[in-house]
This record gives structure tokens, C-alpha cells and sequence, in this order.
């Protein structure tokens, strides 16, 4: 996915469509035998593979089904700490809100 600001948010979900379609006919499986790997229904993976449009959680379960788990941990790591006082948790406060009156 080079380039990946220069595309549209439709864009990186289709090609994430196109990559888990490759990823099944690779592994010989049916939308059907997806979906039930998958415990999801049979209109998940087909809308999916056409449109891109997908819940994250089916999203999840089609790439735990298709054994291909692993790039996820790349997804929204944590920032390196560079010093001791970073890697000490902060309280956060949250703000109030104004009174309405």
C-alpha cells in the first residue's frame, strides 16, 4: 500500500477487499466456506469483495478465518518512549462541562 495518503478512504478499502478475495481463492475456500469459517453470513464476504463496505468486526473475523492476524499489530502502535518520565503514565482529567443555567 504504498502511498497510502494519496488514496481515498474507498480506495484502501478496496484494495483490502481485493487482497483478502486473492487471500481465499489462494486458499481454495468458497465465499461460503469463508463466511462459515468465518461465522459471519454469506452476504458478508460477497458484499465485501464488491464494494469494500465491511464492519470492523466482520473484518476481524474474516482475517482471523483466512489465518492472517499478523499485520495487525502494526496497526496503531504505541509511541516510543524516549525518557523515563514518558513512560510514566499521566492522570488525565477530563474537562466539565459548562453548567446549562
Amino acid at each position: 500500500m504504498l502511498n497510502d495518503y494519496l488514496k481515498s478512504p474507498r480506495d484502501v478499502r478496496l484494495e483490502l477487499a481485493e487482497r483478502a478475495k486473492a487471500e481465499r481463492l489462494r486458499q481454495n475456500l468458497t465465499q461460503e466456506a469463508l463466511a462459515h469459517a468465518a461465522g459471519i453470513s454469506l452476504s458478508t464476504p460477497r458484499r465485501f469483495e464488491k464494494t469494500g463496505d465491511l464492519a470492523l468486526a466482520s473484518f476481524v473475523e474474516i482475517a482471523f478465518a483466512l489465518r492472517r492476524m499478523d499485520g495487525f499489530d502494526a496497526l496503531f502502535p504505541a509511541p516510543p518512549v524516549h525518557s523515563l518520565f514518558e513512560a510514566v503514565p499521566r492522570e488525565r482529567k477530563r474537562a466539565r462541562r459548562p453548567d446549562a443555567s
